[in-house]
């Protein structure tokens, strides 16, 4: 992949997140990236998902954390932008 590529996939993702999340920044960019992979993984690979969870209980649990975080930072971004209506 070119570099151009990757900018503006990156400049993507960014947005999404903003979107998605009201902010953006690297660590939320990444969360987002993790969340949005592994949620694809799991409607279309259910078996693999549930093999994953399986193996490693732990990054299951850190994955969960971080859904929640993802699902609690969208219902405030939401709600703020009702508010402003």
């Amino acid at each position: 992949m070119d570099q151009v590529f990757q900018d503006q996939f990156e400049a993507l993702i960014e947005k999404y997140t903003e979107l998605l999340l009201g902010e953006s920044n690297e660590e939320l960019m990444e969360k987002v990236k993790i969340w949005v992979l592994y949620t694809y993984i799991s409607k279309s690979m259910p078996a693999l998902a549930k093999h994953w969870n399986t193996l490693y209980p732990e990054s299951k649990e850190q994955l969960k954390q971080l859904i929640y975080e993802i699902k609690q930072l969208n219902d405030e971004h939401r709600a703020k932008g009702r508010d402003n209506q």
